[in-house]
């Protein structure tokens, strides 16, 4: 089980590395406006527009490994199976304690007003 986990942690530390630098490599929209006019980008490795194409379908595929390795790691790591989260199922009460002296009337509760 521990070989799976680490297999699964190697491929989404992979994916999330090919995102950062897939979202890096693309440009934005404002530089279609310089390859119409002759700009650097028209002859660039994946030509004037399959740049686009060809990153945002990658970084798209790299999102979808990444989030269901992630998944995948939640399931198999036990998550949701303790219904009260970091409390851990037990709760202990401790009674309140009263710094010295004797307690006073509001610390024991109203006391009765009648008569013995």
């Amino acid at each position: 089980m521990e070989l799976i986990k680490t297999l699964i942690w190697i491929v989404n530390l992979l994916s999330a590395l090919s995102i950062i630098v897939l979202v890096l490599m693309q440009h934005g929209k404002g530089a279609d406006m310089g390859a119409a006019f002759g700009g650097g980008s028209a002859g660039s490795l994946f030509g004037a527009s399959g740049s686009a194409n060809f990153l945002s379908r990658t970084t798209a595929i790299a999102a979808v490994v990444f989030f269901s390795t992630s998944l995948a790691l939640v399931y198999l790591s036990g998550g949701g199976k303790n219904d009260l989260g970091v409390m851990g199922g037990k709760v202990e009460q401790v009674a309140p304690q009263i710094p010295g002296g004797k307690p006073s009337e509001s610390a024991s509760g109203p006391r009765s007003t009648i008569p013995e």
